[in-house]
């Protein structure tokens, strides 16, 4: 039998206990860590390193595609820009592209700033 993780376990129960809110953060968080290290393995000519990583971070933005509401009219244009953000990471990975990773890079830490900045304001009830 395996011996569990510490680690695993203690971010299994973080998945677990978070809210909606922080769930996403914590998407946003996976896909700009993902895509950071596949820079990083660019750079340093390890192609398998940042094929990973790369398609790590497509795996997270197929999650946030899936967990759109089209019930809200801010789900098509979010739709569209992680439908972009997903075309433009497959390219990066085919094409081992440092500079479209990090294009993909400031769409993805500008838009977990303003999930971050909207989840506090529906905390505090301005939203």
């Amino acid at each position: 039998m395996a011996v569990p993780n510490p680690y695993q376990q203690y971010r299994q129960q973080q998945v677990n206990t978070a809210s909606q809110e922080k769930l996403l953060l914590m998407l946003f968080d996976g896909a700009i860590r993902f895509c950071r290290i596949a820079v990083k393995a660019i750079e340093e000519k390890q192609e398998e390193m940042a094929h990973t990583n790369l398609i790590k971070a497509q795996d997270i933005i197929e999650e946030l595609i899936s967990s759109l509401n089209f019930d809200y009219e801010i789900a098509q244009r979010l739709y569209s820009l992680y439908d972009y953000l997903y075309i433009r990471l497959v390219e990066a990975n085919m094409n081992k592209d440092a500079a479209i990773i990090d294009e993909a890079l400031r769409f993805l830490t500008e838009l977990r700033e303003t999930w971050a900045e909207a989840a506090v304001k529906a905390r505090e009830g301005m939203v």
